[in-house]
């Protein structure tokens, strides 16, 4: 074992992570960004942690917003990932372009997407270049029978900022 960072780098390209579209909505804002930092951390009581990249335009909303809306993304669904991956609220506006609906306390809930939840964010924590984002579930739909959309499914989508 080294201490080279270069080697960590490597050990985590090997990795696949689900993809997910985080939504947020507060002070009459709202966008969404493609996330692939994102886990279930308990059981009882369920809790769900999401890092928010510190530089796009949804964490910023997201440091009020009273709850997210975390999307799954469906292995066929690679258009979605792309909208909200690859474009940055600070040029477009993603929601203008994918169908949706208010959810609990006005997060958008994306149309076409069969397993989503919507979380309170109980508490946030300065993760580095991510903020952490604390969920207890208030509310969730599932839809068996979806594979997820991997990282390594998501690797050709050029992100819209700097992670």
């Amino acid at each position: 074992m080294t201490t080279d960072l270069d080697e960590f780098n490597a050990f985590v390209t090997h990795l696949e992570y689900p993809m997910y579209v985080i939504t947020a909505a507060a002070g009459g804002e709202r966008d969404g960004c493609l996330v692939g930092f994102a886990t279930q951390c308990s059981i009882h009581p369920p809790r769900f942690l999401v890092c928010l990249s510190v530089k796009n335009r949804t964490f910023r909303i997201a440091e009020t917003a009273p709850v997210l809306a975390v999307h799954l993304v469906a292995d066929d669904q690679h258009e979605l990932a792309a909208l909200f991956g690859g474009e940055t609220a600070d040029e477009v506006d993603k929601l203008a372009q994918w169908p949706w609906h208010q959810g609990p306390e006005g997060v958008p809930i994306l149309s076409d997407v069969g397993n989503i939840f919507v979380g309170r964010v109980l508490a946030r924590a300065d993760l580095g270049d991510h903020m952490g984002h604390l969920l207890q579930p208030i509310a969730a739909r599932e839809e068996s029978g979806t594979e997820a959309l991997g990282s390594q499914g998501a690797r050709d989508i050029d992100a819209g900022h700097p992670a």
